[in-house]
């Protein structure tokens, strides 16, 4: 008795501030909602959130547009000469747009050829490979818990740590040759050939997100009603009509949300690929982000304007292909009500 009576006086001490600010804001607040009602309240709270959004978003969105309307290697706005569209038209002088080295910037063009062809094979793999890991930890399995801790762990880690490890393991004398030189196989050079080196930023990324994706599907994996599966089992149906019949029209809100999620994330791949392979060899790992850092950091000869240009660019194909996705996904909303 004696221990709970001072463990509820150091509780009283330790609320008495709480207390004593609430009653404080009591009175304004009271007033502020009977001159605005509750829609007014509703906008008190926000506004914080909106303050924080405005000032590290939407600001930094207006003047990353202000550099993309100006020329020089200043830094500062203020010292910096404005060209209007120009960058832009920079960046769309083509002669062929299938081909980049018909283009005055180059290697924009590649970068945004490799970005394509990283976001249809990293997005269409991350999908299958998170839904086949989504179905397999929903199963009844022995340890099922250790092994949903350890596909999303690689969540956890630092992308920088994730490129830094599996750059020793893929280097030319890496833990992956040494294991190939043991087993009698020829060792490979994988981040100094064109295509390895690819494949190996997609798989790098694959790994590393895999758990996150993985995770959404499972939750919606776990929200589907048991007895459908009954019902079906009770009916004598195969598994694989059992996935497409029920399991994927239930899962396919979530499996929205994680193609979009991963088509973004994927659009601006930059820290595993910068680590692994540095963009190289030459240009086959070279992608948009990192042409945007290099053109408006790292160069001797930077251009921010041409940089904040392409980071521009970048924006409008995320909000072009978020919309897309979007839509297909209301539309089969639509046609699942209808039938």
């Amino acid at each position: 008795m004696a221990t709970r009576s001072i463990s509820s006086r150091i509780g009283a001490v330790l609320a008495a501030p709480v207390i004593w600010l609430a009653r404080l804001l009591n009175l304004p607040l009271k007033w502020w909602q009977g001159m605005t009602g509750t829609g007014g309240m509703a906008a008190f709270f926000l506004a914080p959130n909106m303050a924080i959004f405005g000032i590290f978003v939407l600001l930094p969105l207006v003047i990353n547009f202000a550099y993309s309307m100006t020329s020089g290697q200043a830094l500062f706005l203020s010292d910096r000469s404005y060209v209007g569209g120009e960058q832009y038209a920079r960046l769309m002088d083509c002669g062929n747009y299938l081909d980049p080295t018909t283009c005055r910037e180059d290697l924009f063009w590649i970068a945004l050829r490799n970005t394509a062809l990283f976001v249809v094979v990293q997005v269409s793999m991350m999908t299958v490979v998170a839904m086949i890991t989504a179905l397999i930890l929903n199963r009844e399995i022995r340890g099922r818990g250790f092994w949903r801790a350890v596909f999303f762990f690689p969540v956890l880690l630092s992308p920088v740590v994730v490129g830094l490890i599996w750059r020793w393991i893929l280097q030319r004398e890496g833990l992956l040759n040494f294991i190939l030189y043991n087993v009698g196989l020829e060792p490979h050079v994988w981040l100094t050939d064109r295509f390895y080196s690819f494949v190996a930023t997609v798989g790098v990324s694959v790994w590393a997100h895999m758990g996150f994706y993985t995770l959404i599907l499972l939750a919606g994996l776990q929200a589907i009603p048991r007895d459908l599966y009954e019902a079906a089992e009770m009916d004598g149906t195969r598994a694989g009509r059992v996935f497409w019949r029920i399991t994927l029209p239930l899962l396919m809100p979530n499996l929205l949300v994680v193609i979009v999620l991963a088509l973004i994330r994927a659009v601006q791949i930059f820290d595993e690929a910068y680590v692994l392979t540095g963009g190289g060899p030459g240009t086959s790992t070279l992608y948009l982000t990192q042409y945007i850092y290099e053109v408006g950091f790292a160069s001797l000869l930077r251009n921010p304007g041409l940089a904040a240009a392409a980071s521009i660019i970048m924006g409008l194909i995320l909000v072009v292909l978020t919309l897309i996705q979007l839509g297909l996904g209301r539309r089969n909303e639509k046609a699942g009500e209808r039938k």
